[in-house]
């Protein structure tokens, strides 16, 4: 079995995006690994470049300023698409990481595992993943149906699979979802966790790709990042991947929550009461279970 991670990236070091730690992540479980590095105004093509040169083949792009691309973020699926397309025809699988997103390296093995048990089963398109995604600093996290639960980040190798939207996920074919099996992984978001300042200036910078949307441009009307404009949170108590510890221990702000202000919109109570007591599930979903 032969698997190759793949993943795009742009003005890492600028955004602190802890994209060197993704990909360390899931290296140990992938034979080679495919970087599409765009243009920048930082070093993130050195940052990627020192990471693994055995294992990490790196694919120069520029990416496409034109009007549609920046629309709803359209240029990011594009840009996935590109580390996609470069992916070696021998390989069985391709596993995605994106440039916040980190797996613990307890999760290796049943990935593994998963990956070996439904290679060759043609039915199966990828692996489900569930997700914690990390707010205001890393020891809270996202509480409340606004965080995506679950995403795929791993798929076969089937050129005919390709990114969608704004990179949320994929799709197959005439736009179909993929068929996927879920696992019993986490993938660590970490994009919601950056010195305020960094915040806002991500933020900005993420004005162009998602033109029209009322909550970014409200979350930018301010000099830095109020991270207090939160529904619910809930605190995080176990460990973090162990690729993370140094970006973690340069964390230089602070951000303290109070848990008993938790609050949740009817519209969010409700679609929690529909889901647990009446299994009718109203959420979103960019996959098909199997």
């Amino acid at each position: 079995m032969k698997v190759t991670g793949f993943t795009f990236i742009r003005n890492a070091v600028k955004f602190d995006y802890p994209v060197a730690e993704a990909i360390r992540s899931i290296l140990p479980v992938c034979d080679d690994f495919v970087v599409a590095v765009g243009d920048s105004d930082d070093n993130t093509l050195d940052l990627i470049n020192s990471i693994d040169k055995q294992k990490i083949n790196v694919i120069r792009t520029v990416w496409d300023n034109s009007p549609e691309m920046k629309e709803g973020g359209k240029v990011f699926a594009k840009e996935t698409d590109k580390a996609f397309q470069a992916i070696p025809k021998d390989s069985d699988w391709a596993f995605y990481i994106q440039g916040d997103e980190v797996i613990h390296e307890k999760y290796l093995d049943t990935i593994v595992t998963a990956m070996e048990k439904w290679k060759d089963d043609d039915s199966v398109d990828g692996l489900l993943f569930n997700y914690l995604h990390f707010y205001g600093s890393y020891d809270y996290v996202g509480y409340s149906p606004r965080w995506y639960n679950h995403e795929i980040r791993v798929i076969k190798n089937n050129k005919s699979i390709y990114s969608y939207r704004d990179a949320q996920g994929f799709r197959i074919g005439d736009n179909k979802k993929l068929k996927v099996k879920q696992i019993d992984a986490y993938v660590y978001h970490y994009g919601w966790v950056k010195e305020p300042d960094v915040m806002m200036s991500k933020l900005k910078n993420s004005q162009t790709f998602y033109k029209g949307m009322k909550w970014l441009k409200n979350a930018t009307a301010k000099q830095t990042y109020d991270y207090s404009s939160i529904d619910s949170l809930k605190l995080f108590t176990e460990t973090h991947p162990l690729v993370m510890k140094e970006h973690i221990d340069r964390k230089n702000w602070n951000f303290d929550y109070d848990i008993s202000f938790n609050r949740l919109s009817l519209r969010y109570k409700a679609k929690i009461f529909l889901k647990d007591y009446l299994g009718i599930n109203s959420f979103y979903e960019n996959y098909t279970l199997i």
